[in-house]
């Protein structure tokens, strides 16, 4: 049976999140504002959500459950759609200018 990495969105970002209007596609997410919080076995991610909230530790909006293989899926009030870890654009490394050297007289 498949093993779920849990992820539990920290409570500023959730008050954010659970306004923000529904974006189509992944959803880009910010490795800061999760916690990791154990693992759960499960068939897929609805049978985790349930696993949970049987367990009284129920998954809440914007939580994050990740699968062996890296895919991430976050619980929204529909149910679970795919995310993904938001990286930052490398910033571009500027080399310094020259030294203008003016002629000596």
């Amino acid at each position: 049976m498949p093993l779920y990495r849990i992820y539990r969105m920290k409570d500023s970002p959730r008050q954010q999140f659970r306004w923000a209007p529904h974006v189509a596609g992944a959803a880009s997410v910010k490795a800061k504002d999760y916690e990791q919080r154990g693992d759960v076995t499960a068939h897929n991610e609805y049978e985790a959500w349930q696993s949970l909230k049987d367990s009284g530790s129920p998954l809440e909006v914007g939580d994050l459950l990740e699968s062996e293989n890296g895919q991430l899926r976050v619980c929204k009030y529909v149910g679970f759609e795919p995310a993904q870890w938001f990286v930052p654009e490398p910033k571009p490394h500027l080399e310094p200018e020259p030294a203008i050297r003016e002629p000596v007289t």
